[in-house]
């Protein structure tokens, strides 16, 4: 996929355990599985930590086209455990898609794909250069004026809404569980990242300060060069133009609660990204997919009650980057039969970048 897909927040759902399908992208609520999961895999619905099952934070439907591969019925799921006392909470990322008995031929996703309530029309862009620098106040305001969307918001018209007449035919009504903590509910719908040619990155900003920071040092007349504080100073510098980059980014869409890049790369909020490891099925190399934002934690504290604010407050992440199977591979000892259908289920990995 070309350039990047940003999650922007829609209207609040009426209930945090509203039904809606597996073509819905949302944030919070209760997860829209089409197979009994809670049932087939309840190991990978919960908590390493605490045994208590997971909660849903991030709902995603992620189809995927390519030259010999298409997948509209696929879906990222992010949980975590929202247990107050769990000493050392879990989060986990599922990749959930329909196992498909012949491959169909289709364009490359760069120039088509499916058409989904929260993708259309956004299959092929540009991305250019920066956009031009936002106050810091400006992305306060703006973040407050997000977090009072609710169902009568004018954007209603483009959010991911509940359709059940695109229901799986091999899903079953969900339980409610009403012992696993459940997030505020809200909707999202896909906006392009355009970013302007205009301004000047804070990279190269930094980097001036870095040549300036340079000239001087060896313009100094007692001829020393501090070798451990020059080191201190330059990994400052370079961690600092990640995080300005990052920020800039962040000011360019405030609201923005997520980023999709199918095989893309992800926005650093530092220096080092770690390691995503191999796939689990197929021992293969994964790749991007998505990650999340901060403002995602600003939304869902804005609706929390007492209890749900209690784990929310330990959210200390800048970012959390979700890495899929770069094959999206099928195991046998990982599918699922629902119905006349079989379904993969894979657990992926996480990367947290902290503040």
């Amino acid at each position: 996929m070309d350039g990047v897909i940003l999650g922007m927040p829609g209207p609040w759902a009426e209930s945090n355990y509203e039904e809606a399908d597996i073509y819905t992208t949302k944030i919070g609520g209760i997860p829209d599985f089409p197979i009994p999961l809670f049932y087939e895999k309840p190991d990978l619905l919960k908590c390493d930590t605490c045994r208590s099952n997971l909660s849903l934070v991030a709902q995603v439907h992620a189809p995927v086209s390519s030259a010999s591969l298409t997948i509209d019925e696929r879906l990222i799921f992010v949980l975590a455990c929202m247990v107050p006392r769990c000493e050392s909470p879990i989060w986990k990322a599922l990749r959930v898609q329909k196992i498909l008995s012949n491959k169909r031929v289709e364009s490359p996703m760069s120039t088509s794909c499916s058409k989904t309530n929260w993708l259309d029309d956004l299959c092929s862009f540009d991305v250019g250069e920066e956009d031009d620098d936002i106050d810091i106040e400006d992305l306060s305001r703006a973040l407050s004026e997000a977090a009072s969307l609710n169902s009568t918001d004018e954007k209603q018209n483009n959010v991911a809404k509940p359709r059940k007449e695109y229901m799986s035919t091999g899903q079953s009504s969900r339980s409610i569980d009403s012992s696993i903590p459940v997030l505020p509910c809200f909707y999202t719908y896909a906006q392009e990242e355009k970013l302007s040619k205009k301004a000047i990155s804070e990279s190269s900003k930094l980097q001036i300060s870095i040549e300036e920071y340079e000239k001087n040092r060896k313009d100094d007349p007692d001829g020393e060069t501090y070798g451990e504080e020059k080191y201190e100073y330059d990994s400052a510098l370079n961690a600092d133009r990640t995080y300005l980059k990052f920020m800039k980014r962040m000011d360019a869409y405030p609201e923005q609660c997520f980023r999709y890049s199918y095989a893309g790369k992800p926005l650093l909020a530092s220096g080092e990204i770690g390691n995503p490891g191999s796939c689990k099925l197929c021992g293969g190399a994964r790749h991007f997919e998505m990650q999340l934002m901060p403002t995602l934690i600003f939304f869902l504290l804005e609706r929390s009650d007492d209890q749900q604010r209690i784990p929310l407050e330990k959210f200390d992440w800048l970012t959390v980057f979700v890495y899929t199977c770069s094959t999206n591979c099928a195991g046998a000892e990982f599918q699922v039969k629902s119905g006349d259908d079989e379904w993969i289920v894979a657990e992926e990995a996480l990367i947290f970048q902290q503040e």
